[in-house]
């Protein structure tokens, strides 16, 4: 069922156009000239315009153009008493869809709102897979098997089916876009826009304009009239990264638009109706930010419905080795260069590394090294200098990373064996005694410690 909007200033024209569409299935809305058309487009979203050639306050012609601002994708079908070659090929020129004569008969009218209708659809769903072509091309998965990441993926499959804003918190490179992708993506919204922004990235009026669009003249360079991300999320979900950087302006404008879902461009004073999905991440506390008068509080619970904190890289160590080749791999397609290995001597040093910028730091690294590290097929601890242990008055125990809170060190230790032991049995091509030799060890004891962790043969797919 498509949702049509009819503009005619003859009341028995709309009559006879909303029994013949509702028939079909459509919801209609009845303007009665061009102005009503106009509030009616700003206010709501259809499928297809229906309009008069003339009408009483103006043409259709300046309606059309008033469409294509409101939504480039809307088609236009023209009715018409004056069925000259004239006036129809002047709409089709304007970007009109098609053109019925008056009068009409109830079938050819019905034949050219589904073709109009499977068009404007056909032209969404494009901007749809492009949308997802885009996504497809970056990093979107969320990697680990630790228990916290564990725990995460919980979260996310109980918040992802519902409407709840969802305040993402963590620290910076640890994937916080990548979770609310994954939310997105498992929610009824996920064939629909999935927008993102850094709120850090502009200034408040930018920011202003990015979000919520403004209209032709609205301040100095505004030469022409811009759709915001509010409504070019319509359906879908807004992702605002470093939410904790607005201003409190802007956030009392976030706030309205989560009490009523409306929002308003820059420069109109007719409020837009949207139904969009807002999902927020930060790596300051919002809670103190708040107490200090830096963040309404007011927003705040509203943004806070759901929590969910993304730990950071060095609470969940045996990941490393899953992100290390999900990093080898897309680094490699990156730089259009064959994928390298890490030596487990190389893994081994990571492992142990801290890494203060988390995920994000881990790729940089292995991209860094790629780059400096020549042609060799594989890749050395001397190839990730920054992560070597740095002598120092305390020696190797200074040199060690931080303990977290908690930490269970006997079952760290043996992810780190299984990470070590499954690449270099993947590396050996499953042969173990050559994966003993990289590793250092005896035949025996690498065979003892395969059966004990339960390794299956091969190592790592």
């Amino acid at each position: 069922m498509a949702k049509i909007l009819i503009a005619d200033d003859e009341a028995n024209m709309r009559r006879v156009l909303s029994v013949i569409l509702k028939a079909d299935g459509h919801g209609v809305t009845e303007a009665s000239g061009v102005e009503e058309a106009k509030r009616a487009l700003i206010s709501g979203s259809y499928d297809l315009l229906l309009t008069d050639m003339k009408m009483g306050d103006g043409d259709g012609l300046s309606l059309l153009a008033a469409s294509r601002e409101a939504d480039p994708t809307l088609p236009v079908v023209f009715l018409t008493a004056y069925a000259t070659v004239e006036l129809a090929v002047e709409a089709m020129r304007a970007g009109a869809f098609d053109f019925i004569a008056k009068p009409f008969l109830p079938e050819p009218v019905k034949a050219v709102v589904r073709r109009a209708c499977e068009r404007a659809e056909l032209l969404r769903e494009n901007d749809r897979l492009r949308g997802q072509v885009r996504r497809l091309t970056t990093e979107t998965e969320l990697i680990g098997r630790s228990p916290a990441m564990m725990r995460v993926r919980e979260m996310i499959a109980k918040v992802a089916p519902t409407s709840a804003t969802v305040l993402i918190t963590g620290e910076t490179g640890t994937g916080k876009e990548l979770a609310a992708r994954a939310i997105h993506n498992q929610s009824p919204r996920a064939s629909q826009p999935f927008l993102a922004v850094n709120c850090a990235a502009f200034t408040e009026s930018l920011l202003e304009s990015e979000l919520f669009g403004h209209e032709r003249g609205a301040f100095t360079g505004a030469d022409r009239t811009r759709t915001g991300l509010f409504e070019a999320a319509h359906r879908g979900t807004l992702f605002l990264d470093e939410a904790g950087e607005m201003s409190l302006a802007l956030q009392a404008r976030l706030l309205r638009v989560l009490m009523d879902g409306q929002v308003m461009r820059v420069g109109s004073t007719s409020p837009r109706t949207v139904d969009v999905r807002i999902l927020v991440a930060t790596h300051r506390d919002l809670r103190r930010r708040a107490e200090e008068g830096l963040f309404r509080q007011d927003l705040y619970y509203r943004l806070a419905v759901v929590p969910l904190e993304i730990p950071p890289l060095r609470e969940r160590k045996q990941d490393i080795p899953l992100l290390a080749d999900h990093a080898l791999v897309a680094v490699a397609r990156d730089l259009k260069i064959p994928p390298r290995r890490l030596t487990p001597a190389a893994l081994a040093s990571l492992a142990a590394y801290s890494f203060p910028g988390n995920v994000r730091e881990l790729r940089n690294l292995i991209e860094r090294a790629y780059i400096l590290a020549g042609g060799e097929d594989e890749l050395r601890p001397e190839d990730f200098p920054s992560v070597m242990p740095k002598s120092s008055p305390g020696g190797a125990r200074d040199a060690l990373p931080a303990v977290p809170d908690g930490m269970d060190l006997r079952s760290a230790l043996e992810a780190m064996e299984r990470g070590l032991i499954e690449r270099a049995l993947h590396e050996a091509g499953g042969i173990q005694a050559e994966a003993a030799r990289r590793l250092g060890v005896s035949r025996s004891d690498l065979s003892y410690k395969v059966k004990r962790l339960k390794i299956q043969a091969g190592g790592k797919p």
